[in-house]
């Protein structure tokens, strides 16, 4: 990793130094434990033991550091962040020091004394994961029997305490044909968002990659994820796509739209890759990266603040400067609307600055 990071920071020498964007999320991988082996894991996790773990402590410390640098969104995750018996402390310390805490469970272990629990530690909304449209489907992918029924469960104890709940799917090859009946039944579940997340082989999802699908089976997905705008009672919006939002701007000026919070609501303002510039992730031992998928360390919370980082991390002002990026990412016109997957970048060619390798879009001008 560090011939990598020296490469790229050879590469940034001659960029211009963008002034830090607004934290806005942090995902937290409180542990690396879980009781699945998911295909597509991006931490190839296990049930453990996973040694440097953050001690209790030192997770209140980061939270004060966190809160010290503004406002964001703290997904706790993992693993399963739930197999961590302090979580709750964890999340309650993030709750009354003004963070909006959420979680992202595999569901195994939520139960409705512990959707009690995260309800009272202030976690008002959780993520889970559903990528089957039948148990089938989805305990294959997991590769735990009845671990589609547990979800169910899961979600059902997440109703009665009163938790929001948002369903994720990892999209492939596999189950990209059952993606409209997931949709259907995350509505008919309750769900107040679904998320499809499009395959990012890293982890143990690098043994799916004759499963990702193709960049016009990507560009195709994400214009079927358009057309269903206006049209459901959720937030429906693909994750780890970020050319989702150059698709959304040029559908929307084919048919004559202003791209406008009124008439596309919070995409309008969103953008695709966030990592570095809005958003980082947290590894269980403290590292912080880009984000869960991409392998690269942006600064260590045992030896720095969270401040110190988020404002002077080298890789985090690399990300921020949109023009220093490499290939057609560096000028396609979208670039500020979508920036490009940095992880399936880093993975295909060892440069996290490189282009988009699932983008099939050729920018109107090429770099001069």
């Amino acid at each position: 990793m560090a011939a990598h990071f020296q490469r790229s920071k050879d590469h940034s020498k001659s960029t211009i130094y963008h002034p830090p964007s607004t934290i806005r999320l942090v995902a937290w991988e409180v542990t690396r434990r879980c009781n699945l082996s998911c295909r597509h894991c991006r931490a190839a996790a296990d049930k453990g033991p996973y040694p440097g773990e953050l001690s209790t402590e030192k997770c209140f410390r980061v939270i004060d550091e966190i809160a010290e640098t503004g406002r964001p969104i703290v997904i706790l995750t993992g693993g399963d962040p739930m197999m961590r018996e302090s979580v709750y402390e964890i999340a309650s310390y993030g709750t009354e020091k003004g963070l909006k805490m959420v979680m992202s469970p595999c569901g195994t272990l939520l139960d409705q004394q512990s959707a009690k629990r995260l309800k009272e530690a202030g976690i008002d909304r959780i993520s889970l994961s559903i990528d089957g449209a039948t148990a089938k489907t989805h305990d294959d992918f997991r590769r735990v029997g009845g671990a589609f029924d547990e979800v169910m469960r899961g979600i059902e104890a997440a109703k009665k305490a009163g938790i929001e709940f948002q369903i994720n799917t990892t999209v492939t090859k596999v189950n990209l044909a059952e993606l409209p009946d997931i949709l259907r039944l995350a509505i008919d579940l309750g769900a107040v968002a679904f998320h499809p997340f499009l395959l990012v082989p890293t982890g143990r999802g690098k043994e799916l990659a004759d499963q990702e699908l193709s960049p016009e089976q990507y560009e195709e997905t994400l214009n079927w994820v358009y057309d269903q705008r206006g049209k459901l009672p959720l937030n429906f919006k693909p994750t780890c796509a970020p050319h989702y939002y150059r698709i959304l701007r040029q559908r929307a000026h084919a048919d004559g739209e202003k791209v406008t919070v009124e008439t596309h609501g919070m995409d309008a303002v969103s953008k695709g890759c966030l990592g570095g510039q809005g958003f980082c992730f947290i590894s269980y031992r403290g590292e912080v990266r880009i984000c869960g998928f991409l392998d690269v360390s942006c600064g260590d919370l045992n030896r720095q603040t969270f401040g110190d980082v988020w404002l002077n991390s080298p890789v985090f002002k690399q990300m921020r400067d949109l023009d220093g990026y490499h290939g057609r990412c560096g000028y396609c016109e979208y670039r500020r609307f979508c920036g490009g997957c940095r992880a399936r970048a880093y993975e295909v060619t060892g440069d996290y600055l490189a282009e988009e390798p699932y983008c099939i879009y050729e920018p109107k001008a090429r770099k001069k």
